[in-house]
């Protein structure tokens, strides 16, 4: 269960992306594009075309690590506090 939970966890990773980039987009295309015309035609994103599997890659492994930190309990386990010695009391 932990690992579905934690392999959930990196699609919600994925999903985040998603819509980030989804909001990128429709501000580019409600603000910019009518106003300035500008179709992207030539800023050349074809030469980052071989990063894309990488990245989704390792946001998904990124996300699903994470999920498996806080849904494993690793983010929420209290440590041991240092124990300090406590020092008797003298009575005068």
């Amino acid at each position: 269960m932990l690992l579905f939970e934690s392999l959930s966890a990196g699609v919600m990773a994925i999903f985040a992306g998603f819509v980030l980039v989804t909001i990128v987009v429709g501000v580019y295309v409600i603000i910019i594009w009518p106003l300035t015309f500008w179709d992207l035609a030539n800023l050349g994103l074809e030469k980052y075309h071989s990063w894309i599997h990488p990245t989704l890659w390792s946001v998904f492994a990124a996300g699903s690590l994470a999920g498996y930190w806080c849904f494993g309990d690793g983010a929420f386990k209290s440590r041991q506090k240092a124990s300090v010695p406590s020092t008797a009391r003298s009575r005068r």
